[in-house]
């Protein structure tokens, strides 16, 4: 009689180990992928370090000037800060100096983004001849000190009568290697050839693919250059102090006012500077959130 042999059941599986066909369930991260409090002692350093010099021009701010030459220097704000800003506005042209700096720090960022994008989509997607050599070229002026080319601006700018006038500051800033720099090299990997094919295939003329597909693309780099391009113009204090005057000023040459010739009073020099920076915070922190979400969906790929 022969004996049947039971035919061999399932292998027993682990209970973490995958099923076949399934993928394994994502883990939630354990308390040691956190960070540690190493990390948020360095970010609370940096923070500090940040916020130090804004602590710094209001401690002095609010005192008078006699501040610096005391023996104990008191680490509580004092009550003189209105008096000192009040000073301010009433000795330098505040409110005319301040239109200016947003004419003209709205008007560069808004022509750099356009400009820099338009040529950082043509060197990163267009074939052409003397593509290699001209974006070197471009890039290369970046190493250029800003100095050596002062004369020969002014003299321009005289010749066409344009001293004094806030056109002689926009006019220069209109594009930058930086920006176009930037956006080349953000727009070459954002954009696949592709997409801007099949826009091409599908009737689309250059500029239109340029409008809706490029343009689209390069917003959130746009985004930061607009305001790294807002910021530096609108604290830009040597090329506006040589072309302008005193009668039609933007703002850091306004505050340049404030120093006398054998004294300075800081006291109201850095109550000047806090209000001077007062609109950048603002800015930071309506468009902050703004900026983030765009860099975020231009960072991460479904």
């Amino acid at each position: 009689m022969s004996t049947v042999t039971p035919a061999p059941g399932p292998l027993p599986v682990a209970p973490d180990a995958p099923v076949s066909g399934r993928s394994a369930p994502r883990r939630h991260a354990s308390y040691a992928d956190r960070p540690g409090w190493l990390v948020y002692g360095l970010l609370g350093a940096v923070i500090l370090g940040g916020l130090f010099p804004l602590w710094w021009s209001f401690l002095i701010a609010s005192h008078d000037s006699t501040i610096l030459s005391r023996e104990a220097f008191p680490i509580v704000p004092g009550g003189n800060f209105v008096k000192n800003a009040a000073t301010v506005i009433d000795t330098v042209p505040f409110w005319r100096a301040t239109w200016n700096s947003i004419l003209v720090s709205t008007v560069v960022s808004a022509s750099v983004v356009f400009f820099a994008t338009l040529a950082g989509y043509a060197f990163a997607k267009l074939r052409f001849r003397g593509r290699g050599p001209l974006l070197v070229f471009v890039i290369a002026t970046m190493a250029v000190p800003t100095q050596l080319g002062v004369v020969p601006l002014f003299q321009v700018m005289a010749k066409l009568g344009w001293t004094g006038e806030l056109v002689a500051v926009i006019v220069p800033g209109l594009v930058t290697a930086f920006g176009v720099f930037w956006m080349t090299q953000y727009l070459s990997q954002a954009i696949p050839d592709e997409l801007i094919e099949a826009a091409r295939v599908d009737g689309c003329s250059m500029i239109r693919t340029f409008w809706h597909v490029g343009l689209v693309a390069a917003r959130p780099a746009a985004a930061m250059l607009g305001l790294f391009t807002f910021v530096a113009t609108w604290t830009n204090f040597f090329w506006p102090f040589i072309v302008l005057g005193p009668q039609d000023p933007t703002l850091p040459v306004a505050l340049q006012q404030l120093q006398a010739a054998h004294f300075v009073d800081y006291s109201l020099v850095l109550a000047g500077a806090l209000l001077a920076t007062v609109p950048l915070l603002i800015l930071f922190v309506v468009a902050g959130r703004h900026l983030v979400s765009g860099i975020m969906q231009g960072a991460v790929k479904q």
